[in-house]
């Protein structure tokens, strides 16, 4: 696990997710505030990210981000069938979330049906508005198992038998890949479209027909004032992960800001912040 968390900074790196400019201003900093400039910088720095003429486009590292946190949870999952077996598939939406990706998934198959309905009423459409509308962009999704897998070690279900006719992890009902976890993910936290992660996961709790998924962040914001905005409070997001935690957690105390470390403090030890590597741990629970 170590080295696949070290293979996730250095892809960020080598990707130029994670950089510094000529002036030492690091890619997730927002330069207009000062403790924000040197805590980025000092985590950048530890993970030796190399300077570059000019940082990339918002949208290109949104991308590339998603899609590093996508590989980073496939890569480690698989290695925790121990504590969670099942068949997983691990979809990074990207493009097609346009289309109600999610509508493809239990417990969300529903919302195509729905979708269709309010394009065809202009009445429904202004009713119910956008409150159905999930644009994930990560699906940890677990597919259905065959009676005879569940049967395997013992007659659990016979052919005749009139139990569990309704349960979606039999095949047998079922032939759509259920969602087990919704994944976002924020490089920044710097505006109000910060908070569209909240509003979605009320959507995904509120437009489910079943149990709710695992509703998770993963962002690089460096100031813990920020993460704190989207992380306090519970009842939509189950948690907020860093990409770099440990390396926050001392840069803030480098910092000398009080203010900064008491935030951490309330975050981390208040269970609301966790580290990268803590994610696919979760996701067996």
């Amino acid at each position: 696990m170590d080295q696949a968390r070290e293979a996730f900074h250095r892809g960020l790196v080598e990707s130029g997710v994670l950089s510094l400019d000529p002036h030492g201003i690091a890619s997730n900093a927002d330069r207009s505030q000062k403790s924000s400039v040197e805590i980025a910088k000092s985590i950048a720095c530890t993970l030796e990210a190399n300077e570059m003429s000019s940082k990339l486009k918002g949208q290109t590292v949104g991308k590339l981000f998603e899609e590093h946190v996508a590989s980073y949870v496939e890569s480690t999952m698989t290695q925790l069938h121990m504590l969670r077996p099942g068949k997983w598939h691990f979809d990074n939406v990207g493009s097609s979330r346009k289309n109600y990706h999610i509508a493809e998934y239990l417990p969300y198959t529903h919302l195509a049906d729905l979708s269709k309905a309010i394009k065809e009423n202009l009445s429904l459409r202004s009713a119910i508005g956008n409150s159905y509308d999930i644009s994930p962009d990560i699906l940890v999704l677990r597919e259905p198992e065959s009676d005879e897998y569940i049967n395997s070690e013992n007659d659990i279900i016979s052919k005749s038998s009139e139990i569990a006719k309704f349960t979606p992890i039999r095949k047998s009902i079922n032939s759509n890949n259920i969602v087990h976890a919704v994944i976002s993910c924020k490089w920044t936290l710097r505006s109000d479209r910060a908070q569209n992660a909240r509003s979605e996961a009320l959507n995904i709790i509120r437009n489910r027909k079943g149990r709710t998924p695992h509703i998770m962040v993963v962002t690089g914001e460096p100031s813990p004032a920020r993460i704190a905005s989207l992380a306090l409070g519970t009842g939509d997001i189950d948690m907020i992960y860093h990409f770099a935690l440990h390396e926050l957690e001392e840069a803030v105390k480098k910092s000398g800001n009080s203010e900064a470390q008491d935030m951490m403090d309330t975050l981390v030890k208040g269970s609301r912040l966790r580290d990268i590597s803590d994610l696919p741990f979760d996701l067996t629970i």
